[in-house]
């Protein structure tokens, strides 16, 4: 244990370099509280996002990490923003018109229209949990909603009150001119309509703790700030929040950076310290554009799991987490392909690899073996030759290559041949075109042939390799130029696997049979 916390302590992971961050802030110290505290914060408005499924994935690689160099306990806080107002009417519910009556009313006061729980935000914060659940997340659920109306704000609330003018100066220069004529930290909700009011202050009695106010009616009103009566705008929210819990690090996107020193200063004017950070560059699409929830571009996680598993997903959101990173489909393949060189590397690795080695932090320690005899890239590639309609038919090529498997003795393998079936046929098999080998490549192919017509070296990967790259390197410079001819001749894709690798696990007969459709004009037409 002591050579692992030791390596640990000298990983230069990310996840680690931020424990470490942690730990040093108790000096190695259990602090007054008794546990170590990681947030993440959820709006409830919309449906999880592959941005929410980063967040907890990558807090909970942090957790991990810190538990690997410390004894101190801890614990991981999911908290749903419920009380927040509904500032307009999601188009992908039922019945959306039924839903106007209730804009800028908590989304816990708002009818569920999916008919299923007792509010639009019970029903969004169901769908959370079900959500980090699947995916085995440990974690603590806190809304927003109870968190206020159950007193455990109180104290906060009550000393934001006293703290008024200070923290309102903080919030001021952050605003522009006809902002700060109407802002106030304190959201009113009103007893009788339960709408979230934005409305100036005209009275603070932090004695009393109480808010003085016109209702947009016109109607004076005074609320006391306690017992869900008020709810805090999301600036100051956050650094309150920080400040009720005792919130030890939180992360979030890019988007909020220009907000940290907000959030902190309120933190610290409310009498806590301000957590640990660590900001992360946010998701694109294909073209560079920021993943966006309402203009659903970008991949969903509904979609990756589609086509792979949520452990493919674990590692890509591990990749360089500061770096922003495009989100596609055709970034499925090599990170599946590569998650599982991470775990055959791990198997050979010492304690040092292994703690440098993202599957370590996906797993937390707990590492499987890979059971991918085939690469996921080579699956589709054989989904395009035999054009594949279900799982099935790949098995009949996996088992010739790798006799000992089956479907029960390597469920990962058989799951991944049923993602490459639906993944050819929804992305590669529309985009598949072949072309026409020119006399240098037609020559190369027909050596190819010839080589493979007298072959009897059995499905050798590596010794087809061989042969492929006879047949290539007097012809070609660069020799990729040979491999892009084999892709886009014979496969109908500008990139592809090892080809000898390709012919072992295809067959001799039938990589034959492929190379005469190619050289008779069939596989063009």
């Amino acid at each position: 244990m002591s050579e692992m916390r030791d390596a640990a302590m000298q990983s230069k992971a990310w996840p680690f370099e931020e424990a470490r961050r942690v730990l040093k802030r108790f000096q190695g110290k259990t602090p007054e509280k008794g546990y170590v505290l990681f947030e993440t914060g959820y709006g409830p408005s919309g449906l999880p996002h592959i941005g929410t499924f980063g967040e907890v994935a990558r807090t909970t690689m942090i957790r991990r990490a810190f538990e690997a160099i410390s004894d101190i306990p801890t614990r991981l806080i999911c908290f749903s923003d419920d009380l927040d107002g509904m500032r307009k009417v999601p188009s992908n519910v039922p019945d959306p018109a039924a839903l106007e009556e209730h804009l800028q009313k908590p989304l816990t006061s708002v009818p569920d229209p999916f008919g299923t729980h007792e509010s639009f935000g019970h029903h969004n914060n169901a769908r959370l949990r079900k959500f980090l659940d699947t995916f085995g997340f440990e974690y603590e659920f806190y809304s927003a909603a109870e968190f206020y109306g159950s007193g455990q704000f109180d104290e906060i609330l009550l000393r934001a009150a006293e703290k008024y003018d200070e923290i309102m100066a903080v919030m001021l220069k952050s605003l522009r001119e006809e902002r700060r004529q109407t802002y106030s930290i304190f959201l009113p909700i009103h007893p009788e309509t339960g709408r979230v009011m934005y409305v100036p202050m005209k009275e603070v009695n932090a004695k009393d703790g109480t808010i003085t106010f016109d209702t947009p009616e016109g109607e004076e009103m005074t609320l006391p700030v306690t017992g869900g009566n008020v709810k805090l705008q999301w600036k100051p929210d956050f650094g309150a929040r920080w400040a009720a819990l005792g919130v030890d690090f939180e992360m979030y996107g890019k988007d909020h950076s220009t907000n940290t020193p907000i959030y902190d200063s309120i933190c610290r004017i409310l009498g806590a310290r301000a957590p640990e950070h660590f900001t992360y560059e946010l998701f694109l699409d294909q073209d560079g554009h920021k993943i966006s929830k309402t203009s659903g571009n970008g991949l969903t996680i509904d979609e990756w799991l589609t086509y792979a598993s949520a452990e493919s997903l674990s590692y890509f959101m591990y990749l360089k987490p500061k770096t922003a990173k495009r989100m596609y489909f055709d970034v499925i393949p090599k990170a599946v392909d590569e998650y599982h060189q991470q775990l055959r590397a791990y198997e050979t690795q010492d304690i040092k690899g292994q703690l440098n080695n993202p599957v370590w932090h996906i797993h937390g320690g707990d590492v499987p073996k890979s059971d991918m005899v085939v690469p996921f890239s080579m699956l589709l590639n054989l989904a395009s030759v035999s054009s594949a309609e279900d799982k099935a038919q790949l098995w009949g090529f996996i088992q010739r290559y790798a006799p000992e498997a089956t479907a029960e003795t390597h469920p990962g393998m058989d799951a991944a041949a049923g993602y490459a079936v639906r993944y050819y046929n929804d992305f590669v098999k529309p985009a598949k075109v072949f072309r026409a080998p020119t006399e240098l490549e037609r020559e190369a192919l027909q050596d190819l042939r010839a080589r493979l017509s007298v072959w009897e070296g059995g499905l050798d990967a590596e010794a087809l390799q061989s042969e492929v790259f006879a047949c290539g390197r007097e012809r070609f410079d660069p020799l990729r130029e040979w491999f892009t001819a084999l892709y886009e001749v014979l496969l109908g894709a500008s990139q592809g696997p090892r080809f000898g690798g390709f012919i072992a696990l295809y067959g001799v007969e039938e990589t034959i049979a492929l190379i005469d459709d190619a050289l008779a004009g069939k596989l063009v037409e």
